[in-house]
């Protein structure tokens, strides 16, 4: 479907940082860019403004999602409650082979000094101990979660450097452990502490935050 091949385009021009928050989409722009008309493209902005990434305008246009640091904070609060339960419906069915799997992607998130595969591979290790979850809905709430705090995450780890990525490691080697140990309750409790200390973190640098719309 060509509405859904456009969103996943543009969304992933909005996570990558090709496209920052403010930054504005021109439709007839993007269609001749992607050699289409403008309905399928429009159809990708409703589908993206459903999982919060765009803003449309009426008799405006559309422009990428843009938060402050209230907002942020209150969507690392939500993840602080719904992450340990999507976790809970995952844990007890992941397996040694996803155990080793968790182990070796923080193999690689100690190995790497580069933002960008920093991001990728954190995505990927907490996603992979969600993966065996049955509760879809609870799911897409969380995805829509790390999509609209992204550029901010990323903005972030930039900042910061690599001096606190130890912390991330030692938290993320609790919470493998934890699982690897078939104690889910412990887990849930790593988790939660983990976005909670970024949350935390994030609310001392507000110049985050200061993005000039484009």
């Amino acid at each position: 479907m060509a509405s859904r091949r456009i969103a996943d385009q543009l969304r992933e021009r909005i996570l990558d940082g090709r496209l920052p928050p403010g930054s504005r989409i021109i439709q007839d722009e993007l269609a001749d860019e992607l050699h289409t008309s403008r309905l399928p493209v429009r159809e990708a902005l409703r589908i993206l403004e459903a999982k919060g990434l765009v803003i449309l305008r009426a008799n405006q246009g559309a422009w990428v999602t843009r938060m402050d640091m209230r907002e942020c904070e209150l969507n690392y609060q939500i993840r602080e409650r719904l992450e340990p339960l999507l976790l809970a419906e995952s844990a007890p069915r992941l397996s040694p082979e996803d155990i080793n799997e968790l182990s070796r992607l923080q193999d690689r998130i100690e190995q790497t000094d580069d933002v960008e595969e920093f991001l990728v591979l954190d995505r990927e290790l907490h996603w992979a101990t969600y993966r065996h979850h049955k509760a879809e809905e609870l799911a897409s709430i969380v995805a829509r979660l790390w999509d609209t705090t992204q550029h901010y995450r990323r903005a972030f780890t930039r900042l910061t450097g690599t001096h606190r990525r130890w912390i991330i490691s030692a938290e993320h080697r609790l919470l493998i452990e934890a699982l690897r140990d078939q104690d889910f309750t412990s887990a849930q409790h790593v988790l939660e502490l983990h976005i909670r200390r970024t949350r935390v973190e994030l609310s001392k640098h507000p110049e985050v935050f200061d993005i000039k719309a484009e």
